[in-house]
């Protein structure tokens, strides 16, 4: 898949961690966690924003295109 989720990146930037993160926006660690590993086929912009607005980020810093050398 060509876009790359780098939110494991922005958590050890701002030093901490997924389950934090999740409790303070509201969302299940498992929901977090399956949009940390790519597995999901869509993100809300309202948990978006929420991500953002808690990392203090924007939507680029969290997912990355990386075209596919085919």
């Amino acid at each position: 898949m060509p876009i790359v989720v780098r939110l494991d990146v922005m958590l050890a930037k701002r030093k901490t961690t997924a389950r934090e993160l999740a409790a303070r926006i509201g969302i299940a660690e498992q929901n977090l966690s399956l949009l940390r590993s790519g597995k999901v086929r869509g993100v809300r912009f309202t948990t978006l924003e929420a991500i953002c607005r808690e990392l203090d980020c924007q939507p680029g810093d969290l997912l990355e295109f990386e075209p596919s050398t085919r």
